[in-house]
């Protein structure tokens, strides 16, 4: 087995590439030990020392460190998934899903149409590229013109999650929503 690893632009996490699928749908985001216990690989990997983050894609997982260096802690990771797979255990227990339920959206009825286009836009434009990076991003809200995302993996506490926001996908909403006046995360 052959796992690809690839820098994300926050230098904190890394995007490990098995080479298999890892979730069949949907990600799943955890940001500590207690939201590691859905998965036996995640486990695995918060028992490496100053792992404080995992994350789960189609095809990838992200561990964010907490300090140190890549070069000792990526060794130990790339060990710890090829031992997973190898033992053909599963990503998830059984019962886990990828959904959570804080993820309940938010915006008034009337909104519906200009919702759905920035749902479409953010599902077609903006995830792919944001999954490229080793993170995900969904849709929260929309309320008084202001478009409310979760930004999730590496892009969660990114140097540059503010940057991507405000000037690409706030820029990009705007030009095709004209209702859109600004992005913020939650």
């Amino acid at each position: 087995m052959f796992i690809q690893t690839e820098a994300t632009p926050n230098p904190a996490t890394l995007k490990f590439l098995p080479g298999r699928p890892v979730l069949e749908t949907g990600t799943l985001d955890m940001p500590d030990r207690e939201q590691a216990a859905k998965s036996p690989l995640a486990e695995r990997l918060f028992d490496i020392a100053k792992v404080s983050g995992v994350f789960f894609g189609s095809d990838f997982i992200t561990v964010t460190k907490t300090d140190g260096d890549w070069q000792q802690l990526k060794p130990l990771i790339l060990g710890t998934i090829m031992e997973h797979y190898m033992s053909g255990a599963p990503i998830l227990k059984d019962g886990t899903s990828t959904g959570s339920s804080d993820d309940e959206e938010f915006f008034d009825a009337a909104d519906t149409e200009t919702v759905n286009t920035i749902k479409e836009l953010i599902e077609t434009r903006v995830r792919p590229a944001v999954a490229n990076d080793g993170g995900d991003i969904t849709f929260r809200g929309f309320k008084d013109g202001v478009v409310f995302l979760s930004m999730k993996g590496a892009c969660s506490g990114c140097p540059s999650s503010t940057a991507t926001l405000r000037h690409g996908i706030q820029n990009l909403l705007r030009h095709f929503v004209p209702d859109v006046t600004e992005v913020r995360p939650m």
